[in-house]
């Protein structure tokens, strides 16, 4: 981050992350283009690292229904634990893949930005084709998810190890393939986001441990801060308005800046 930039960059970084987290646009995918084409740089490990705030906002507008679970867990109930189940099984395929891939994603894909641009403009024509598809829900109950979905729409989460794909894009394409209807199949994203960030955050942050200076916690810290103020506000709105509009709008926003990401690239040779 340039100096003169004082504190605006983590802010807008922030901002970005909160609006697109949870959206099937691809947060990380925006975050690196903004970097790419406007200079709003930070380390790979700030963009990791202020996805806590994301996380927090989901669990301060599902707190009720998280604490209802875990009680009912307790007891015994078991939805709860039949959820819970389907959770794990859905984020596993990402965490061994990132594990593994961790190096070649940050040090490799965040640096090329043909693929971020491609991969968002490739996803928003899948997005927009399955969004149109005469699909017929058998599943509309997150609660009641089989587990054989759960693992399949952990395998579509995946392939957002690549920027540009998005975590939710890619669940919500997988999910709805497979049987769900576009509300819980968002809903999903939201409680399989929560062990999968987390495990991402505390991941990174041990292995980013000696980078994190002053100057890079207190820019962690804003970023953190407005993702979760956007992010709270993103999640609390977000379903009611894929019930009402599906996914066309946001596909259409990921061919038009792939696209003229792309168009941009090719410019600037």
């Amino acid at each position: 981050m340039n100096a003169d930039q004082g504190l605006f960059v983590p802010l807008i970084l922030g901002i970005i992350e909160g609006l697109t987290e949870f959206l099937p646009v691809s947060s990380t995918g925006h975050l690196l283009l903004a970097g790419h084409f406007f200079g709003l740089t930070e380390p790979a490990t700030f963009v990791v690292l202020i996805q806590l705030g994301a996380i927090l906002a989901v669990i301060t507008v599902y707190f009720t229904r998280l604490g209802q679970l875990i009680r009912d867990a307790l007891k015994g109930q078991r939805y709860a634990w039949h959820f819970a189940g389907a959770v794990i099984i859905a984020c596993i395929p990402a965490v061994l893949a990132g594990v593994l891939l961790r190096d070649f994603i940050q040090q490799v894909l965040y640096e090329t930005p043909v693929v971020i641009c491609t991969t968002l403009l490739v996803g928003g024509i899948a997005l927009l084709i399955v969004d149109r598809l005469p699909l017929k829900p058998r599943y509309t109950d997150i609660y009641t998810y089989p587990w054989h979905l759960a693992l399949i729409v952990g395998l579509f989460q995946m392939l957002a190890l690549i920027p540009g794909v998005s975590r939710s894009g890619a669940t919500v394409v997988g999910a709805m393939l497979f049987g769900t209807d576009k509300r819980s199949a968002a809903e999903f994203t939201f409680f399989v986001a929560l062990p999968i960030m987390t495990g991402a955050f505390g991941y990174d942050l041990y292995k980013s441990r000696d980078m994190i200076d002053m100057s890079l916690g207190l820019d962690i810290a804003i970023g953190f801060a407005a993702s979760f103020v956007v992010g709270a506000l993103v999640v609390r709105y977000l379903l009611n308005f894929v019930s009402r509009h599906g996914f066309t709008p946001f596909a259409i926003w990921r061919i038009a800046v792939g696209g003229g990401g792309l168009i941009a690239l090719w410019l600037m040779r």
